[in-house]
């Protein structure tokens, strides 16, 4: 049986400001950490894309981008996350062998709040980088490249896992990502109904 634990989050996502922003530097402090965060993403996409055109040999571009993805794996859910943005993500089983995923964040207002450079560059690269990795799969199948299918798979099933695990450390559950969906819903159609009724009046 699985399941989930939520601490309090309040960490900015994409970057967004609140009310602690002044406390917040836009500087990059852990430039080591923003680094690697993109640093094994980037070069698995780069790998698979040129590893076709500067060596023949498959089993040495698959093998080379299987480590670069699991390096990414490992560095964005273990080190990036709660360097740079005070979240994290994990399973724990307890004394009575129950599976539970943990998500938590560090609240704003700690001795140690994010930046909100550091938090651009984690979330822009944690969401853009698996979108390739959806192309590649599509790509892959349309043109019967079968034998690259098992690599791009794990490459976005990896990827999207932390992108799963920290979306949900800062919304806090499905409950919460309905209810953010249907409150960005309300507003579209009540900003639709004003302009439709202040154009007359304009």
């Amino acid at each position: 049986m699985r399941t989930q634990d939520y601490q309090d989050t309040d960490a900015p996502l994409f970057g967004e400001d609140d009310d602690t922003s002044t406390l917040r530097k836009s500087k990059i402090r852990h430039p080591l950490a923003s680094f690697f965060h993109l640093f094994f993403r980037v070069c698995a996409i780069a790998v698979y894309l040129l590893c076709e055109i500067f060596s023949s040999r498959f089993i040495v571009c698959m093998v080379t981008i299987i480590l670069l993805l699991s390096c990414d794996f490992w560095t964005v859910k273990n080190v990036s996350g709660r360097l740079l943005v005070g979240l994290r993500w994990w399973n724990q089983v307890d004394k009575d062998g129950k599976s539970h995923w943990v998500f938590e964040s560090r609240k704003t207002d700690s001795l140690n709040p994010t930046s909100s450079a550091e938090a651009r560059i984690f979330w822009l690269g944690l969401i853009v980088c698996p979108m390739f990795w959806i192309i590649f799969v599509f790509s892959t199948i349309f043109s019967f490249k079968i034998k690259w299918l098992a690599v791009v798979i794990m490459g976005l099933v990896l990827q999207w896992a932390n992108v799963y695990g920290y979306v949900r450390c800062k919304v806090g559950g499905q409950s919460n990502l309905r209810n953010m969906a249907k409150n960005y819903l309300g507003v579209q159609i009540f900003k639709e109904t004003m302009k439709k009724t202040m154009g007359p009046l304009g």
